[in-house]
């Protein structure tokens, strides 16, 4: 952009620049370039797999894509690798050679035994856990012992390390070194099919898995005999039939013979005699004594060539204010270095590393915020600020600082906690977020292949680690990127176990973080790789969880993608969701053929009870919320919004027309008897209890005893003065029934001997309540006697109909019958 004619630019209007072309954009902000014309987009790097018989589409942007194998375009068949390539195989795998001088090699000192004993075992078949203390020489002797059987096992030797792995990398890892699978991951049961006829003499340094997952993991290669290297900690299982070799500490003269091989000279008295102290603390580790050696060797150079100790140009080079003083060039007086103090010589790291390059021990700090993982010696450079800093790997691995473990290398045994001690994990947090950003820069190189990626994994994962959890500001975002970026490298390269670390601590980062449309992608990647994997349900789980975030954040490329693992896995499960109509189930059946008229999903009806209508309150008619007896049981619950807004729909239309049956059966009735006497639902009867009712004796409101439940009863006959309009929606019987007995009487047709006229009210129907002298004996059967006998009928008459709304009046007798309400069609309306 011109600094003096900046409007043009700013908004893409140069179009002398552009050549007068309309469609010519400016490119984002995030390319960094000039606007010169047509940008290159960055490549990215999009990667096909085959999982079993899926095929897995890598890809950074959206999240990986699943689906089937298309037939006839499924992988090739594994071959077996022949003894070159496995050859190839092997040397690729293992660790670089450090820069600079060759280190000499070292003798293996007191371990011709156990290297015989367990040549013998590996050529019966047998398998053999080795066991010892960390810094027992554990590793050398694998070594040894895999030379000595190249030629017994017809798939040769097999070389893999444990740290960090589980049974399934374990057998994944045996696998690769064995058979030619480019680009095709095999699933368990072709995993075990295939791994079951190798015949291989395997070793497995650092191992870390015991009990059971290694009892599956020998029971998988029968052919194979294996040879596993691992600390006391870790047990065997029960089933597993293992050998056991116990490898204790060297002597005290094989310590010292040790001790001469490493400083390439005879000792002194002196230092013999502190060689001797050192083997009594140490209890003989050789790791102990390949330090001790390497202290003395530092020793040996300041004494005999001091100059090569000071570096005249670091003298001279500006330092920063916080940076440690220039070295200073020793004097005659200082040419005399002492012996090192038993405990340096016990614990020798904190001195090792003060005799060392600048650059080796910021290399050292690295390792230490790592967690004991050294960064390959390619990135060194970058990471220290240092162009030669690649030879400090040659200067700590020189010194017994370094283990090799697998591909890289690793802090020795003890060195971590000793470095840590020494104040080597002060700005850790520091180091861990430069190692990220430049991992994060690094991983998503188009250049880097996914096999180099795999091969960093665990130093990748180690700054992962290390930033989540975090109270440093920016290290959950840090961690975010590189894990994004890290991610599709490791699923591309078929390194799933780094793969599956690298999301979960993705995911905890972006949530930490809060950046939502980043940890929806580290679920949706979770599920795929447990789709994968044959774990359906905690593939379900990850992308639905995937989809919700996407939906909100309507990120709809994405959310498709998880849509189409989603359904892949219903698919694969036979678990498939009905997309309408009433969901099938014992439960739903038995409702709806009680009650036709319910909705799927709705209330069932109200069971026909008569209740006490002595003290009956108003009947409101609403709707009732869901019975539980009428809820769906079926195995699987699948309600989508258009079923509940079906069932309300239904609900409404019955509550509708329920009410309209009610009302038109009122008008109905009311136009047969216009001037009859009784009370419609538009009226209500009132009484003056001090002219028409008897003198107050204390028996107000004494409720009748009621009929069995389910049959429609009469209250019981009282020696009230007036009548009180019954609430029941049927007409009421003059004789009161029994249970099982039909009504003998029927709506009597006289005047009502009600003092009081009918007071018209917009309200709904409200019984009044009735003074009595004294119950009725019995509530089955009672006479009325009338001062105007009103005609009646004696045939029986068939009780009403359910649904009836006409109101009846109150039987002229004696004593009169109080309110009378019945289970009719006010009742079925509030129970539908």
């Amino acid at each position: 952009m011109d600094p003096t004619h900046r409007a043009p630019d700013e908004y893409g209007q140069d179009h002398d620049r552009s050549g007068g072309d309309p469609g010519h954009r400016r490119p984002s902000r995030d390319s960094g370039g000039a606007d010169f014309g047509a940008q290159t987009p960055q490549q990215v790097r999009v990667v096909q797999l085959t999982a079993g018989d899926l095929l897995l589409t890598v890809n950074p942007v959206d999240g990986s894509e699943v689906e089937a194998i298309p037939p006839g375009s499924g992988p090739e068949a594994p071959a077996r690798r022949t003894p070159a390539e496995r050859a190839d195989h092997e040397r690729a795998g293992a660790p670089p050679v450090p820069a600079g001088p060759p280190a000499p090699q070292l003798p293996l000192l007191e371990r011709q035994e156990e290297r015989e004993r367990l040549v013998r075992l590996l050529a019966r078949g047998r398998s053999v856990r080795l066991t010892g203390q960390p810094g027992s020489g554990r590793t050398a002797l694998l070594d040894a012992v895999a030379a000595d059987c190249a030629d017994l096992a017809p798939d040769g030797v097999v070389r893999l390390n444990g740290r960090g792995r589980t049974g399934s990398d374990l057998l994944h890892a045996l696998f690769d070194a064995v058979y030619k699978a480019p680009a095709h991951r095999p699933d368990r049961d072709e995993l075990l099919a295939l791994v079951r006829g190798i015949g291989a003499v395997v070793t497995v340094d650092d191992l870390e898995i015991g009990g059971s997952a290694l009892d599956e993991l020998l029971a998988a290669t029968p052919e194979c005999a294996f040879l596993l290297a691992a600390t006391a900690e870790t047990t065997p299982g029960v089933d597993a039939h293992l050998e056991e070799v116990l490898l204790a500490g060297l002597g005290r003269g094989a310590s010292l013979a040790l001790l001469e091989k490493v400083v390439d000279r005879p000792l002194t008295e002196e230092e013999r005699n502190w060689a001797g102290d050192l083997w009594f603390e140490s209890e003989g580790l050789p790791l102990r004594f390949v330090q001790a050696g390497s202290l003395l060797v530092q020793r040996d150079r300041l004494r005999a060539a001091p100059e090569e100790a000071f570096d005249e140009y670091d003298y001279f080079e500006p330092r920063a204010d916080d940076a440690p003083p220039a070295p200073v060039a020793p004097t005659t007086e200082s040419l005399d270095v002492p012996l090192p103090s038993l405990g340096e010589g016990a614990a020798p790291a904190e001195l090792l590393a003060s005799r060392l390059s600048e650059a080796a021990r910021a290399t050292l700090r690295f390792a230490v915020a790592l967690g004991g993982e050294v960064p390959h010696q390619a990135h060194l450079p970058a990471l220290v600020g240092d162009t030669h800093a690649d030879a400090a790997l040659g200067e700590l691995a020189g010194c017994g600082l370094l283990s090799p473990a697998g591909p890289r290398y690793r802090l020795a045994a003890g060195v971590l906690a000793q470095l840590v001690a020494a104040g080597y994990e002060d700005e850790a947090a520091t180091h861990a977020r430069t190692a990220a950003q430049h991992y994060a820069w690094w991983a998503s190189h188009p250049s880097v292949t996914p096999q180099r990626a795999v091969a960093e994994a665990d130093a990748i994962v180690a700054s992962l680690a290390r930033l989540v959890p975090g109270d440093e500001a920016g290290a959950a975002s840090a961690a975010v990127l590189l894990a994004r970026s890290a991610s599709p490298a490791f699923a591309a390269g078929l390194g799933w176990g780094a793969w599956e670390r690298a999301l979960r601590i993705g995911q905890e980062a972006a949530r930490i973080a809060g950046e939502v449309a980043e940890e929806a992608y580290f679920h949706h990647e979770l599920g795929v790789l447990a789709l994968c994997t044959g774990n359906p349900d905690r593939a379900r789980t990850e992308l639905e969880t995937s989809i919700g975030m996407r939906g909100v954040l309507a990120d709809k490329s994405g959310a498709v993608a998880g849509r189409r693992a989603l359904a892949l896995v219903a698919d694969r499960s036979g678990d498939f969701a009905p997309l309408g109509g009433t969901p099938s189930g014992d439960g739903a059946t038995a409702g709806r053929q009680d009650l036709p008229g319910t909705p799927p999903g709705g209330t069932a009806g109200a069971p026909l009870f008569l209740r006490n209508t002595a003290e009956e309150e108003p009947t409101v008619i609403s709707s009732l919320p869901p019975a539980p007896a009428a809820r769906k049981v079926s195995g699987r619950a699948v309600l989508g919004g258009a079923r509940r807004n079906l069932a309300a729909a239904g609900a409404g239309a019955l509550l509708i027309a329920v009410l309209g049956t009610v009302v038109t059966l009122g008008v109905t009735s009311d136009g047969d008897e216009p001037d009859s006497r009784n009370v419609t639902t538009e009226q209500t009867a009132t009484e003056d209890p001090a002219e028409d009712s008897p003198a107050d004796d204390g028996t107000d409101d004494v409720p009748s005893p009621t009929g069995p439940a389910g049959d429609e009863t009469s209250a019981t006959p009282s020696a009230s003065g007036s009548a009180s309009p019954s609430t029941s929606g049927s007409p009421s019987p003059s004789a009161s029934s029994s249970s099982g007995t039909s009504p003998t009487g029927e709506p009597t047709d006289g005047e009502s001997s009600t003092p009081g006229e009918p007071t018209p009210t917009k309200t709904s129907p409200r019984p009044t309540k009735t003074e009595s002298e004294s119950p009725s004996p019995s509530p089955s059967e009672s006479e009325s006697e009338s001062p105007d006998p009103t005609p009646t009928d004696e045939t029986p008459k068939p009780p009403p109909v359910e649904g009836s709304s006409s109101a009846s009046g109150p039987v002229e007798s004696a004593s009169a019958s109080a309110p009378v309400e019945s289970a009719g069609a006010s009742e079925s309306a509030a129970s539908a």
